[in-house]
């Protein structure tokens, strides 16, 4: 069968058809029979109502949602000359059809630029607005974009870095309340699930890439509409996961429904990856019936009192060892100094032998003597890539001596084994105390487990009812009072997810949290909460569209606004629910410039109007000319991501001119620093924080950066631009 229609595709005369056919036959040979089967559908489409009209460019009809598209092959004196190439549909037109298309003129203001999702974009950051009341904690960045296109930006600065992902997406009712391709999905669309599940896959997909694969969670929360299928489709993609479901308490007096259950709940996945575990908590989440103010049913209350006494006393917990291989697909070889050298342990037993030195870029790694009676062990992917080791060897030495470093899992018979190490937070938990050492292993390397009086806490249940989680009185009532007079459909309880997230992080002070479902901004909210509790430096990524409401887009049009538009912009999202809610929320005043008229309950109350000592960042996602940025004639629109990997702390360094508009050598801040003449490399060097965590060096020649590389410390990110940057968006051109 697969040679018959092989021959029949060969027959097809129009290339560009056959191309689109043989396209649509491998992938319909490479679906999956069993599992979750859906049809991926056409990518979908973004508009760019601010990317300008140029030859080359992909434009629609701004004021037709089921344009066909064009290409521009001319534009000049407010007029493009285009020509159509795809149907509405997205698929492209046979040969036939093209050759009877008449190219047409068209006002430039009536067109738009789109962009397909697979194709590479190359996005950039233009910030909008601050808040600087946290001193030198990390800033919040708060992104105004297409969540997909973030998502692809964000494998340059985050990849491997996020802790825990926290969504909320559209929940597919079939009442309109999400787009697929730029058009409204309702109940009598026949692919409406398959298209969600599309729509999500190739979000999951990207968002895998930035979780922390050593340690970190995904949360994502649904209601009855698509749970079966996303928790299918959360085990295909994260198939290693560890995946729990939550069925969740909403409102208590429920959503009724005639003939059938009243619905009170919703559910909320908890994908934990790596070796993350769920910290326990004051509350196992699912109090006894007194607790909620019922005491009508003691047998029920004394049952429940047994199983939480069994249940409420967890196991002390060991050390965490993490892994010493890099993860990150940009860890190869070569691209950082002094990480890629050979560990050797005895062939027998597995421990630790000695540590050798790195090796430079051109050496054969099987040119290496390995002393006799060991095994030289590389930091190798399981297809043979060459990566890094995540630390020095000088670094790595000293922890050996330490006992802070291990191999563990050998196998006599395959020569194999996990080179492992203590984290430096795990280093500073021993030393505080927090972690107790009860005595060395026989390789030497440490054992003890988390210092009992630290694990704290009742184990949390399946099952939550609190009444914090309604829907109401801690989502709509808090959302309220920060935008008074301004509405959004369904807003999450603030503490509910607070809850949610400190399940996850409450071991971690430092996490770092993407939500790319933002809406009205309640994680951002959430997450601040948690660092005041316990006066943690978390830092989040809140990516929300600018999109208005249904309703609001047909008053618009009938008025003659567009898309882009100031007065369409102004009632988006972002504009006018995220960014003032957040607002409010860090400094205490609403957009009216009146105190919030209201107090935080439950844990840690106190009055909204006191805000939170947090830094923010309003930012807005930017298409980039590759061509500019090889050119760097995009650096201003570059800075933020460079200013976002190394950690988003302090100023950012956004001017590669000087005041006299001459190129600058280079620039430092406390965290990271920019070589743009690397004929300046020493000076460079020279001014080096001791604090800073990251390098761009800016050329065109690999012996150049890997020279100013090996001059730089180890353990400092060193990064070539341009030529990182336009690969991870060539790279991510196959991703979703």
């Amino acid at each position: 069968m697969a040679d018959e229609l092989d021959g029949l595709l060969a027959r097809v005369d129009d290339p560009a058809l056959r191309a689109d056919l043989r396209a649509q036959v491998n992938r319909i040979r490479a679906k999956r029979t069993f599992g979750l089967v859906f049809e991926s559908h056409l990518p979908e489409r973004v508009r760019l109502p601010e990317h300008p009209i140029r030859p080359g460019a992909n434009v629609a009809r701004r004021d037709d949602p089921t344009s066909t598209t064009f290409q521009v092959l001319r534009a000049r004196g407010g007029k493009a000359t285009v020509r159509a190439v795809r149907h509405p549909d997205g698929s492209r037109l046979s040969a036939e059809e093209a050759a009877e298309v008449v190219d047409e003129e068209l006002p430039v203001g009536d067109l738009v630029v789109i962009a397909d999702f697979g194709e590479p974009v190359y996005p950039g950051l233009r910030t909008l607005d601050s808040i600087d009341r946290g001193g030198d904690k990390p800033a919040h960045v708060v992104i105004k974009g297409e969540n997909h296109h973030v998502l692809q930006a964000l494998q340059f600065s985050h990849t491997g870095k996020v802790d825990c992902i926290y969504i909320d997406p559209p929940y597919n009712t079939g009442a309109r309340d999400w787009k697929y391709d730029n058009r409204y999905v309702d109940e009598t669309d026949a692919y409406r699930h398959s298209k969600w599940l599309a729509f999500m896959e190739r979000r999951l997909l990207l968002a895998k890439e930035l979780l922390n694969p050593e340690r970190s969670v995904l949360i994502v929360t649904i209601d009855e509409k698509e749970v079966y299928r996303l928790g299918l489709l959360l085990e295909q993609v994260f198939a290693d996961a560890y995946i729990e479901m939550v069925t969740s308490i909403i409102s208590a007096k429920g959503a009724y429904r005639r003939g059938h259950f009243s619905r009170v709940e919703e559910h909320v996945f908890f994908v934990s990856i790596g070796g993350a575990t769920i910290h326990p908590w004051t509350s196992n989440m699912l109090p006894t019936y007194k607790d909620l103010g019922d005491s009508d049913d003691t047998d029920a209350d004394d049952g429940d009192a047994d199983i939480e006494t069994e249940a409420d006393e967890p196991p002390p917990e060991p050390i965490e060892w993490l892994g010493l291989r890099r993860r990150e697909p940009s860890s190869t070889r070569g691209s950082r100094p002094n990480q890629f050298y050979a560990i050797f342990v005895h062939e027998e037993d597995g421990s630790l032998h000695s540590i050798g030195d790195a090796i430079d870029d051109g050496v054969d790694r099987g040119t290496v003597e390995v002393p006799q009676g060991t095994v030289a062990l590389w930091p190798l992917k399981p297809d043979g890539s060459e990566m890094l080791w995540g630390l020095t060897p000088d670094v790595l030495r000293r922890n050996w001596g330490q006992g802070w470093a291990r191999v563990n899992n050998w196998k006599p018979d395959t020569k194999k084994g996990t080179v492992q190490y203590l984290p430096g937070g795990t280093i500073d938990r021993i030393h505080s105390g927090a972690i107790t050492v009860t005595g060395r292993a026989a390789d030497g390397s440490v054992v003890g487990y988390l210092t009992p009086e630290v694990v704290q806490g009742l184990t949390p249940k399946r099952v939550w009812h609190l009444p914090s989680h309604n829907a109401e009185t801690g989502g709509t009532n808090v959302l309220s009072a920060l935008v008074p007079g301004r509405r959004f459909p369904y807003p999450k309880s603030l503490y509910a997810v607070e809850d949610a997230l400190r399940f996850a992080l409450g071991g971690k002070p430092d996490a770092v949290v993407l939500d790319f479902f933002g809406g009205s901004g309640t994680t951002a909210h959430a997450v601040m909460r948690l660092n005041r509790q316990d006066a943690g430096d978390r830092q989040v990524i809140l990516v929300t569209n600018n999109e208005v409401s249904e309703r609001e887009a047909t008053r618009l049009t009938a008025d003659g606004f567009r898309p882009g538009d100031p007065e369409w912009e102004a009632i988006g999202i972002f504009e006018y629910i995220a960014k003032p809610r957040v607002e409010a929320a860090v400094i205490g005043v609403t957009h009216r410039g009146t105190p919030v008229r209201r107090r935080y309950r439950y844990t840690d109350e106190f009055p909204m109007a006191e805000g939170f000592e947090e830094n923010v960042t309003f930012a807005e996602l930017v298409y980039l000319d590759p061509d500019d940025v090889e050119l760097d004639l995009a650096f201003a629109s570059v800075a933020p991501l460079l200013w976002l990997r190394a950690g988003a702390q302090g100023p950012v360094i956004d001017e590669c001119l000087d005041a006299a508009g001459r190129r600058k050598p280079y620039a430092w801040t406390d965290r990271y620093g920019v070589l743009f003449n690397p004929d300046r490399w020493r000076g460079f060097v020279e001014k080096l924080p001791e604090t800073a965590t990251t390098a761009f060096v800016v050329t065109d020649s690999q012996a150049i950066f890997a020279g100013v590389a090996a001059e730089l410390p180890g353990n400092l990110d060193v990064v070539r631009l341009y030529e990182n940057y336009l690969t991870t968006f060539r790279i991510n051109e196959g991703l979703g």
